[in-house]
């Protein structure tokens, strides 16, 4: 599927102007929406049947033709509401499909991205393969954060998402080729280079997130920490990237207790993912990016309910959100040092398994009371947080399915986030709203660090109960995080979806690249 831009200028000369970016995006500067020839033009209609700028002009060129069909209420302008018209006269599009946008005063980012949803999703089995997106030229509520750039790149986020399909596994696939062939996105003139920008970026992101999708879809029997840590050297090699992959050895011979009690139960070998993205200068500390790579959890002794235990092959979506957002680092190009942990094990019970009770020494040396062997992300995180310590970071992001109390705290709307540096919690935050890949702050206040007590080792992996679950499972990891700024995102709520859409999100990987976008100066 190719992405390009279509910018219209006043004087609607047809003129080309063009980069492109890989072989999906570029510009092109044309004449008028209502002469460009494509299957179908989008273009938007708010509350109380208001056309939308670009729908005026096309309705100016039918001799008002839209208009007048809005009169006789066939469509209202709701959000979320569509209308396919055929052959409209004055319009060189064999189609034109009107899109709800709410009402006008109201149309922010969430509109944005849900109408062109809407759309792509009301067009996908119409005939229609090359699209004129006109949305994408209208002004969105907060103009200075979502300009030109930021309503492309969602786009191209929006259309990666909603057209995603997770079939690859099965025996006959539902399509085997594209939905659509190519989708252009319009723009005023002045907003061309912006905007070109902004579609290479939102690309390579939506790219990124498709790994993650994909690792995340594959069943545990299939994505075992030895198949990610191929795709790891894959991508490292695709991508021009560093990778080195730890075995058991080696990790026993670092004092990775932790993480290596969390494996004792499990038949598939444990595997520790370092990698590592040169783009910055040579000396420049790195951003460390940790992800949770249990790539099935069963809980172990502890072991979970039968009930939605299919689930649990989602575990390692921390570690597939890294690589989803190591793939769009390097299609990006940014001038950063990166490193990626990935600590990559299953959980499972067994006679070797490890058991309530038992106590293990983390690689930082601290003891641990595994209290319950279902709190297990944690303990393999603790040995990757204290590896980070030899890369000398400037900050150490991890990203974990922790804890079932955040989806009860934020369900899916928002991950979780817990920092002992509110710079750093800001900067991700910002991340989040920019890329609509949102995250709430829990506070990480020392009041909570008493809920974790032992009699018998430093610290259990568990508090006395239920109360503040997300936040004492960050308080764990805290413990482990004193030599740098650090920062701990909780994704079990929005890492995957439950039900008939059931499958992953691709998320963090639109907040965790919008994080590197903007300490990189491309935002």
């Amino acid at each position: 599927m190719e992405f390009s831009i279509k910018s219209i200028g006043p004087d609607n000369a047809g003129k080309q102007a063009g980069r492109k970016a890989g072989n999906q995006t570029g510009i092109k500067a044309g004449s008028d929406w209502a002469r460009h020839k494509c299957d179908c033009i989008v273009a938007g209609v708010f509350d109380s049947r208001r056309l939308s700028a670009p729908a005026q002009a096309l309705d100016k060129a039918a001799g008002g033709h839209l208009s007048g069909i809005l009169r006789h209420g066939d469509m209202d302008g709701k959000s979320g509401a569509t209308l396919l018209l055929h052959d409209v006269p004055g319009i060189a599009a064999g189609r034109v499909l009107l899109v709800g946008l709410g009402k006008e005063t109201e149309f922010g980012d969430k509109a944005y991205r849900d109408a062109i949803a809407a759309a792509l999703r009301a067009l996908k089995n119409t005939g229609s393969k090359n699209l004129l997106i006109t949305l994408s030229a209208l002004p969105v509520a907060g103009a200075a954060r979502h300009g030109a750039a930021w309503r492309v790149r969602q786009g191209a986020l929006v259309s990666h998402e909603t057209l995603y399909r997770s079939d690859q596994l099965k025996s006959k696939q539902d399509d085997a080729g594209p939905v659509f062939a190519a989708i252009a996105f319009a723009v005023a003139a002045e907003e061309a280079r912006a905007a070109n920008a902004g579609l290479a970026q939102g690309v390579a992101i939506a790219e990124g997130a498709n790994l993650t999708r994909e690792l995340g879809n594959l069943p545990a029997n299939i994505c075992t920490p030895t198949y990610l840590a191929q795709r790891a050297q894959k991508l490292a090699k695709e991508c021009k990237l560093k990778c080195e992959t730890l075995d058991r050895e080696r990790m026993e011979k670092l004092g990775m207790g932790a993480l290596l009690a969390v494996a004792r139960g499990a038949h598939q070998p444990p595997r520790f993912i370092v990698l590592q993205y040169q783009g910055g200068k040579p000396k420049e500390k790195p951003v460390v990016l940790v992800g949770k790579g249990i790539t099935f959890d069963s809980g172990g002794i502890s072991l979970k309910p039968g009930a939605e235990m299919d689930e649990m092959k989602y575990d390692m979506s921390g570690a597939a959100s890294v690589l989803g957002a190591f793939r769009a680092l390097a299609a990006m190009k940014l001038p950063l040092n990166v490193v990626g942990l990935i600590p990559s094990t299953e959980n499972m019970p067994g006679g070797n398994a490890t058991r309530p009770g038992d106590i293990v020494t983390s690689m930082s040396g601290q003891t641990i009371e595994i209290l319950n062997t279902d709190a297990e992300g944690r303990l393999i995180l603790c040995d990757a947080l204290t590896y980070a310590e030899r890369f000398e970071p400037d900050c150490v992001v991890d990203v974990a399915t922790l804890t079932g109390a955040c989806v009860i705290a934020l369900g899916g709307a928002a991950s979780g986030l817990l920092a002992n540096d509110e710079r750093l919690a800001g900067e991700l935050l910002e991340a989040g709203q920019i890329s609509g890949d949102r995250a709430w702050q829990l506070p990480l206040w020392d009041d909570y660090q008493d809920m974790l007590k032992s009699n018998f080792a430093d610290i259990p992996n568990i508090s006395g109960g239920r109360a503040a679950g997300t936040i004492t499972g960050a308080c764990f990891l805290s413990r482990f995080t004193k030599k740098y700024r650090w920062a701990h995102l909780d994704i079990a709520g929005t890492a995957w979806r439950s039900g008939r859409e059931k499958g992953s999100t691709g998320r963090p990987v639109p907040l965790l690249t919008h994080f590197l976008l903007k300490r990189a100066g491309k935002l």
